[in-house]
């Protein structure tokens, strides 16, 4: 089955509804169909974080959102280790010309999947086919 890989602007735009790239991950993800979501450990920590500064209740709903991908057979979340953490601190430390976050470098490879939903154009400087479109413009670390 097709593997899609999930950044942090992925899970909040589906979660807050407000959120700028919501509709165009709404529509990225209807147009690639039926198929495995791959994560990070490290993207949920950005994803829960990014939440819990909307007050308790969003805090509360991103927890609950993590535990459910967590268990979830269609999302495939990847765990961090020694080995992956050192494998983000060289990419990250070998890209000094770029902006890309340490999380964003441990993302990057991961099970050899080129499809990304992000509108996180440092995906884009890499190679991957980001799959959010959006004239909508934010900070996506």
């Amino acid at each position: 089955m097709r593997k899609v890989f999930a950044d942090t602007l992925y899970w909040v735009a589906i979660v807050k509804r407000d959120d700028a790239y919501a509709p165009a991950a709404r529509i990225a993800r209807r147009a690639i169909g039926p198929c495995i979501i791959v994560t990070t450990d490290e993207v949920l920590y950005e994803f829960v974080t990014a939440l819990a500064k909307g007050g308790p209740t969003l805090r509360e709903k991103a927890v609950r959102i993590a535990r459910r991908l967590l268990e979830d057979p269609n999302v495939k979340v990847l765990a961090q280790s020694r080995d992956s953490f050192l494998r983000a601190l060289d990419r990250f430390s070998r890209r000094h010309d770029k902006e890309y976050s340490l999380t964003d470098c441990s993302s990057m490879n991961a099970e050899g999947i080129t499809e990304v939903l992000t509108h996180d154009r440092h995906f884009e400087q890499e190679g991957y086919q980001v799959l959010i479109g959006s004239t909508a413009r934010r900070d996506t670390g």
